[in-house]
């Protein structure tokens, strides 16, 4: 569970719970934690790790989207650092509390053995937001925030360092397992928005996804050509006038069809679908 240098001064925790990715960068005036993980439990492991790293404090943090997993170690280190500024996009910042609520309700009756640590969590929003590229300074280097577009969720972000050639993508890549498209995704607007981030990468880079193994750029692009086909295939589909419930029957894709029900379900309520109609005798 140790914190990681993968290059100067940027280090990641690849914590077992999620199989989720914390991230730190390293500058003269501190450092900047990337996602807080999913409970004020688990964020005191990630403070614990901080102090063994001893590489100084903390002086911001950065959300890559809303969803709890990413946010709820927020007041935590609020508490243990004072009071630092956290960074998200417009929209993720506007969506941490009623996300969050909703993942709380859902784990009252959950019988995961984390749980009471979700339901407890005190639900902390960004407070220093943006709309579409921001940047956080540390003096000898800088950190860029960018908003691709949406993907995962409607407020996604990614964290550039520079000098270093790596970015961390949040959910917008996930090396652990296929992308999660979820009841708040945009898996039509996805392939665009991770196009986008490829024009910031180089053959060289080194990505970190949300959750698993750190990748590089022909991983990203692998991923955006499975996410297309999606996308394009919904499309297909939709315009040939298939029902929306035999859509995930009705053709192939690159990913397992039990992680595919909100893509159609997101999808066909964008796309206008034609009706089938018999032949012209």
């Amino acid at each position: 569970m140790p914190f990681t240098e993968i290059a100067d001064r940027v280090w990641v925790l690849r914590h077992e719970w999620f199989d989720l990715n914390v991230s730190v960068v390293g500058g003269e005036r501190g450092l900047v934690v990337v996602d807080t993980h999913a409970s004020a439990t688990a964020a005191r492991e990630v403070i614990d790790e901080l102090r063994r790293l001893d590489r100084g404090a903390p002086v911001a943090i950065v959300n890559t989207h809303e969803h709890f997993d990413h946010t709820f170690g927020n007041a935590t280190l609020l508490a243990a650092y004072d009071d630092l500024p956290i960074h998200a996009t417009d929209e993720a910042a506007a969506r941490t509390i009623t996300a969050g609520e909703r993942i709380q309700e859902a784990y009252r009756t959950s019988d995961d053995p984390r749980a009471s640590e979700v339901v407890a969590t005190t639900i902390r929003p960004a407070d220093r937001t943006f709309s579409s590229t921001a940047v956080i300074d540390l003096g000898d280097r800088q950190v860029e925030l960018v908003h691709p577009g949406r993907g995962h969720t409607g407020g996604d972000l990614v964290a550039r360092v520079g000098d270093v050639d790596v970015l961390i993508a949040g959910d917008l890549i996930e090396e652990s397992a296929p992308p999660a498209i979820g009841a708040d995704s945009y898996p039509l607007e996805w392939p665009q928005t991770l196009d986008l981030v490829l024009g910031l990468l180089t053959p060289s880079s080194l990505v970190v996804p949300g959750h698993g193994a750190v990748v590089d750029r022909r991983f990203v692009e692998e991923q955006c050509d499975e996410l297309r086909a999606v996308a394009e295939t919904l499309r297909e589909l939709a315009s040939q006038g298939v029902p929306e419930d035999q859509a995930l029957a009705s053709a192939e894709w690159p990913f397992p069809i039990e992680g595919l029900e909100n893509a159609v379900r997101r999808a066909y309520s964008q796309l206008p679908r034609a009706r089938r109609q018999l032949p012209l005798a």
